[in-house]
């Protein structure tokens, strides 16, 4: 296996194609001595980004992140660490001033993040919704100013509707700010509208770059669900049920789901490595951010870096053809 490298946008920055992220796992599924053997394991594989969010098992996933990153001892310049602020981290009361893009949750959440974590900065800092309450004006000044702190070094945006992001990019012309560099938004094979579509125009006007999460669908691509949910799987969580909705016998996504893990053992490659691979063949996709629980799993999945040149053109347009009923 040998990790490829790939610019973040226009920007000068270089990220790894593949990146390993802490949703729903670290704090609800492991704990620190395995995060530690995931991310080490990521990291001899040559990936070097590594996701987090405020709001991931209310700041758990953070800690768990920022105490596995101490027992490693890396060279801070070997990796890339990244965090995310909107949904704060008191899951059980948040108080109006603990959640979204204010500047005082924007700079309190960063600092808390950098406590966490255990690092003196973070590389990109994700404003992980849009908020409806804050004028993207505050939102890209308290960003701004948190890159002249030396607090963070890019921003971007999560999940943002198009039309936001650009409006963020044209008041940091306007007011001489910093604009967003990267967006962090949804991409696999089922879901695929609002990356290609939506997102378009800010490949070309702004090169944004892109981390995408979710290459597998929640684990929906690799098949394991179509005889049922497995115990102690993700679809099998509290508080994860909504994703169980798409395993509706009478919706399209069953049977795409059957065609695709079809076309996978044809031509040789496990549906998670497929799913990964067909992700990193758009040449918008900076890094796709991987999930896992077990290191052999981990270590599985990383292999779909050497599996992209196997997707031909025709396999490519045979896999649209199968996803089109579910283009959203």
């Amino acid at each position: 296996m040998t990790m490829t490298y790939r610019k973040l946008g226009s920007s000068g920055l270089k990220v790894s194609a593949l990146s390993f992220g802490s949703w729903v796992t670290f704090g609800r599924q492991i704990d620190v001595d395995a995060a530690a053997k995931l991310m080490s394991t990521a990291y001899d594989g040559g990936i070097t980004l590594f996701d987090n969010a405020e709001g991931y098992e209310s700041g758990r996933a953070e800690e768990i992140m920022g105490e596995a990153l101490q027992k490693l001892a890396w060279r801070r310049d070997s990796y890339v660490l990244t965090t995310k602020v909107f949904f704060g981290y008191d899951a059980a009361a948040p108080k109006p001033t603990q959640l979204g893009l204010s500047r005082k949750h924007v700079m309190e959440a960063c600092n808390t993040a950098l406590r966490r974590l255990r690092v003196d900065h973070l590389d990109l800092y994700f404003a992980h919704r849009a908020d409806p309450d804050t004028p993207v004006l505050e939102t890209v000044r308290a960003m701004s100013d948190l890159v002249a702190q030396g607090k963070i070094l890019y921003w971007g945006t999560s999940e943002w509707p198009a039309e936001k992001i650009i409006e963020a990019h044209l008041i940091a012309e306007r007011w001489g700010l910093v604009a967003p560099t990267m967006e962090q938004t949804q991409y696999n094979l089922l879901c695929r509208k609002r990356f290609e579509e939506e997102y378009r125009p800010l490949y070309a006007c702004f090169g944004m770059g892109t981390t995408t999460w979710s290459p597998l669908a929640s684990g929906l691509l690799t098949g394991k669900y179509m005889n049922g949910i497995p115990s102690g799987s993700r679809l099998d969580l509290k508080g994860y049920e909504w994703l169980q909705k798409d395993l509706d016998p009478a919706g399209p996504i069953p049977g795409v789901i059957q065609q695709f893990v079809a076309v996978s053992q044809r031509i040789g490659i496990s549906p998670a490595r497929l799913a990964v691979a067909w992700c990193l063949r758009n040449e918008r996709v900076s890094t796709v951010i991987l999930g896992a629980t077990r290191v052999e799993q981990l270590t599985e999945t990383m292999k779909a870096i050497d599996d992209v040149d196997a997707l031909t053109p025709e396999i490519m347009a045979e896999l649209d053809r199968i996803a089109a009923p579910t283009r959203i």
